[in-house]
């Protein structure tokens, strides 16, 4: 099992950018997916973006492609969410996970997560 923890949240101006991150203690394999999810109140988890470990490919929901990108740290063990011309739809928590299984877009067949970190975007 890989602990997740989240950083890089927190209140912005519409328009502004936030850098999320996100560390993982324990091996995390070059066939794993790593993804950012997101949950607004009432709402479902979503999935925003994600990249595999191994060769780096990358996923992004729609509504953030362009404005959003995610990397990762094969070094560091990290991944980072780079969000940019955020709106205030973009307000939720957001969440790192880890899908042993490979790629998807699915927040059930992800097995680690992390606590989760708000962001909030004024208008």
């Amino acid at each position: 099992q890989v602990q997740l923890v989240e950083s890089g949240g927190g209140l912005v101006q519409a328009g502004g950018s936030l850098r999320l991150s996100c560390a993982a203690s324990g091996r995390i394999y070059s066939s794993h997916f790593m993804g950012w999810f997101r949950q607004a109140p009432g709402k479902e988890r979503e999935f925003v973006a994600g990249i595999r470990w191994g060769v780096g490919n990358t996923y992004y929901r729609d509504s953030v492609k362009g404005r959003f990108t995610i990397s990762r740290s094969t070094a560091e063990n990290t991944v980072a969410l780079q969000m940019n011309s955020l709106t205030p739809e973009d307000t939720a928590v957001y969440y790192c996970a880890r899908n042993r299984g490979g790629y998807s877009m699915m927040y059930s067949e992800f097995d680690d997560w992390g606590q989760g970190t708000q962001v909030t975007v004024s208008s």
